[in-house]
């Protein structure tokens, strides 16, 4: 066997016993029917596993199935609608826990793996490579999704909450989405940004957020203009778009900025102003510094607190 396909097997089998389907439940007719299916992964020894919100919301009943087949009833610990990310436990045996890695380490070209149950083919194993990072993603719902991973591994219905992984088997992303009507463009939450959601999840129950209403994307600063202004960071958030009626909307900022500084701390990537976000006593006037052209100016932006969706 060729090398190449070693090191996907090798790196499948570290995980494909943490891989699980779910089945969700919800009355129809006056009884309770099966009206969707997901993937999961476990990502703890008690029992934890991540999907997607969009998998589990609205369920009546969560049945989780091990590669062993093992069905087991799942109780859902939390959810966040605006990371796309949801919570399970179950309380069985006979399972691995999947190695969750580093996003920061990522690389645009490197090689990923997605393993998950599209279609209700469970554990298909698809590859790619990362096509992009740092992208902001608007929902079938409208909503936006910060720290996505764009890939062009082949993602179908079922897929969904199935964890991307890299060639050492560490897993990267939480796949949660596909673009309708295009090809091989596939998304995957950053599980750094899904490590942050499930430790406010597992503490408080909900997540805290405020909101800017940027859509971003992650991009190199000109050296040129790094070096004049004497910029700590490497990267900034190029703004694509403005959410109307939106603090951002508000303030001075446009489209075409790029961010670099946000309350006085220098961002070169979604996870960090994500962080930055998730701080309560953020919802106050906060500098915010971006580069326009050539010029470096400073803002003020009032950040509002996100209100829950279901």
């Amino acid at each position: 066997m060729d090398a190449f396909s070693q090191m996907i097997i090798g790196a499948v089998n570290q995980v494909k016993n943490a891989v699980v389907k779910i089945d969700v439940y919800k009355t129809l007719q006056g009884k309770l029917r099966n009206a969707g299916s997901g993937s999961g992964f476990i990502f703890s020894s008690d029992g934890l596993i991540f999907t997607n919100h969009h998998v589990v919301n609205g369920a009546e009943k969560i049945m989780v199935s091990l590669l062993n087949e093992n069905e087991i009833e799942a109780t859902l610990v939390g959810k966040d609608p605006d990371t796309d990310l949801a919570i399970l436990k179950i309380y069985a045996d006979g399972y691995s826990t999947a190695r969750l890695g580093d996003t920061a380490e990522l690389q645009i070209g490197q090689f990923v793996i997605a393993i998950g149950n599209p279609l209700g083919y469970q554990h298909t194993v698809t590859t790619g490579v990362v096509s992009a990072l740092g992208r902001t993603m608007r929902t079938q719902s409208g909503g936006i999704v910060d720290h996505v991973i764009q890939s062009d591994a082949a993602l179908n219905p079922g897929n969904s909450g199935g964890p991307m992984i890299t060639t050492d088997g560490d897993v990267v992303g939480v796949n949660t989405a596909i673009i309708n009507g295009a090809q091989g463009i596939s998304f995957s939450v950053d599980i750094n940004t899904a490590k942050e959601v499930a430790s406010q999840l597992l503490k408080n129950g909900k997540v805290f957020k405020a909101y800017l209403g940027f859509m971003l994307q992650e991009v190199p600063i000109n050296p040129k203009i790094q070096r004049h202004y004497h910029l700590p960071n490497l990267k900034g958030l190029f703004i694509t778009n403005i959410e109307p009626d939106s603090p951002a909307g508000r303030s001075q900022i446009k489209e075409g900025d790029i961010i670099v500084s946000f309350n006085e701390k220098p961002v070169n990537s979604l996870h960090e102003l994500f962080k930055e976000l998730t701080k309560r006593d953020i919802l106050t006037m906060v500098d915010i510094t971006v580069v326009r052209h050539t010029e470096l100016l400073n803002f003020g932006i009032f950040p509002l607190e996100r209100k829950g969706r279901s």
